[in-house]
């Protein structure tokens, strides 16, 4: 390519990947992913060898700049870290993820850019919701983030996530993306635009299915969202205060049936709080026949400790937080991790992973799946208990984050996992987005972020396993592989076929 048409690229690639984020919440311009696709996959086609990685990356480099810029807050606010060092390590950060649309354009450049369109859309589809699968799943224990298939929560494609979670929604939006770049540059047969209208159609039908049924009368429950500033959480003279608060704020709404507060709202380890608060707490809520969902660190052998949560019901029972976030939570890549936040003074915490599979709590007489914090991120980590589950909470505090885009974005994610469980989510913060999600994936109520206030609204317990969450998404990739198989057949016969 000459220097002239390399800037025309160079230059918009990072801009259109830093407008993908206005698909997501909290802007919700959903059908915005179709055109930053599209424009990804003509970057591909570019017929260089090493231009389109390049480009790929700084798309990259856009999208998670815009869209997770907000790690610098929980760095330098509330991590300590000067403003420098905060800038360096959130580059660092977005320089890292940027990497995957990358990788993807190096797969989809070395082994199928030559090939016909009809194969190429989909197995270009393929490699980028497996680099989505990649990073989201097992580099630095995960990081979901924007994921394409969370922006069409209020599209047709949604109608698709019971069957096929996000990764099948992530591929379909992107063969129907690659399809229509396809058409407009090589006059792709008009039968693949009757493909996407199937799709899209086929997924608003979807919508209209009931996957689950109720599985008892309806359950009042409050949320007590504390709004308690992050760098005055762990502060010793505030910690007094706190309890109060939540008592009080709880001691409002005996008449629910269940009372639910967010990640570590005590801020104490449970034996510091046990006998002296807890217990007598407790023994109030049962004279109301109330079930209480409360959340503290707690300690484990040795020097183990737990982000937990506690349901004070019939039978107290804890769970342990599974999934850790990295850098927060604990320290991955030991010892220089480690070494470089201690240089920078910036102190995080070390937490021991709870078992992959713990006793599911009880409260308002249902059992019900735990995630604290971004464990909700992870459809797999949601559904292999679901079975057994009557509804879903989540305890979170995204105060790390600010008044920023990330508490919408994690509320959005949240909302996916009802859809494909077919679940009622119940979600509270420590300053928001606290609500209440239907199996449909839709809010049906939300509380003002950033206030001490409570919400109180009914949930239906239900029954029943939606295909996601009987087979998860091992079997949703094999099932993509083998159309992918198939779509290889049918370009082959059809090269055959012109060469006779």
């Amino acid at each position: 390519m000459t220097p002239i048409s390399i800037w025309r690229w160079l230059l918009p690639a990072p801009g259109v990947g830093a407008l993908l984020t206005l698909a997501f919440a909290p802007y919700d311009y959903g059908y915005a992913a179709i055109p930053a696709l599209m424009f990804i996959y003509r970057i591909w086609l570019l017929p260089t060898k090493y231009h389109p990685i390049l480009l790929s990356y700084l798309f990259g480099v856009g999208l998670f700049a815009a869209g997770i810029w907000w790690v610098y807050i929980s760095i330098h606010d509330f991590g300590g870290a000067d403003g420098l060092s905060a800038i360096g390590l959130t580059s660092l950060l977005v320089g890292f993820w940027a990497l995957f649309p990358a990788l993807a354009g190096l797969v989809v450049v070395r082994l199928m850019r030559h090939s016909r369109p009809g194969w190429r859309v989909f197995a270009a589809a393929f490699v980028w919701i497996s680099v989505e699968y990649l990073r989201g799943n097992y580099l630095l224990n995960g990081f979901p983030w924007l994921q394409i298939a969370y922006s069409q929560l209020n599209s047709p494609l949604a109608g698709y996530a019971p069957l096929v979670g996000v990764y099948g929604i992530g591929f379909l939006l992107a063969v129907s993306a690659f399809i229509l770049t396809e058409v407009l540059l090589t006059k792709l047969s008009s039968r693949y635009i009757w493909l996407i209208l199937a799709i899209w159609a086929g997924g608003q039908l979807l919508k209209n299915v009931a996957w689950t049924q109720a599985a008892g009368e309806p359950i009042k429950i409050t949320l007590v969202q504390g709004n308690i500033s992050q760098d005055q959480k762990w502060q010793s003279n505030q910690r007094l205060t706190t309890l109060q608060l939540y008592r009080h704020l709880t001691e409002q709404h005996w008449d629910s049936k269940v009372i639910i507060w967010p990640e570590t709202a005590i801020p104490a380890f449970l034996s510091q709080v046990q006998t002296a608060y807890l217990d007598p707490l407790a023994a109030e809520a049962r004279r109301h026949d109330t079930d209480l969902v409360v959340s503290m660190p707690s300690g484990g052998e040795g020097n183990q400790y737990f982000n937990s949560v506690l349901a004070l019901s019939d039978k107290p029972t804890l769970y342990h937080k599974n999934h850790l976030l990295p850098f927060g939570e604990y320290l991955p890549l030991q010892p220089l991790s480690g070494w470089v936040l201690d240089w920078l003074e910036i102190p995080l915490g070390d937490f021991t992973a709870g078992a992959d599979r713990q006793p599911l709590l009880t409260a308002g007489g249902y059992a019900f799946v735990t995630t604290i914090c971004y464990e909700d991120a992870f459809g797999e980590l949601v559904s292999r208990q679901i079975g057994d589950a009557g509804y879903i909470v989540n305890v979170t505090n995204d105060a790390w984050f600010g008044d920023s885009a990330q508490a919408f974005q994690h509320m959005q994610m949240a909302q996916m996992r009802a859809l494909e469980t077919g679940r009622y989510l119940v979600r509270v913060t420590n300053t928001g987005v606290t609500g209440f999600i239907g199996p449909d994936g839709k809010v049906r109520s939300q509380a003002a972020t950033f206030t001490t206030t409570t919400l109180t609204d009914t949930i239906v317990p239900m029954s029943g396993i939606t295909p996601y969450s009987r087979f998860g998404d091992t079997t949703v990739f094999a099932g993509l592989l083998a159309l992918l198989g198939l779509a290889y057949a049918i370009n082959m016969l059809n090269n055959s076929d012109r060469t006779s």
